[in-house]
């Protein structure tokens, strides 16, 4: 495991594939991300491309998280959480990211038994 690194406090404080990855989040607003690759630099990797899966309510008016019309913005607990389970997976895939208007709520990540139990 790499040493942690300072908790960014700004989307601006992510490295360029993290900020894709909040900024997609955000675009989803209800719905999934499914296998979505780290990398050995533990760096999420959109090549292969994850798959999508957006939830769209109809029983109301979509209302965008305040920060998705921001170029820099405060992150949220939510969003320092995945980024650091994305820092102790290392290289791997996270299976599953659940995200609820446009934050990340939920992961299921795929390991083998030995990355588990150690």
């Amino acid at each position: 495991m790499r040493p942690q690194m300072a908790i960014p406090a700004r989307l601006s404080d992510l490295s360029p594939p993290r900020q894709a990855l909040v900024r997609l989040c955000q675009t989803i607003d209800y719905g999934q991300i499914l296998d979505l690759h780290i990398g050995a630099d533990h760096e999420p990797s959109f090549c292969p491309e994850p798959q999508v899966i957006v939830e769209v309510k109809l029983d109301g008016d979509p209302r965008p998280l305040a920060e998705t019309e921001q170029p820099d913005f405060v992150l949220r607990n939510e969003v320092l959480r995945l980024m650091d389970r994305i820092d102790e997976i290392g290289t791997g895939r996270i299976q599953k990211i659940e995200i609820r208007a446009g934050l990340p709520k939920r992961v299921l990540i795929h390991a083998s038994l030995s990355e588990v139990i150690r």
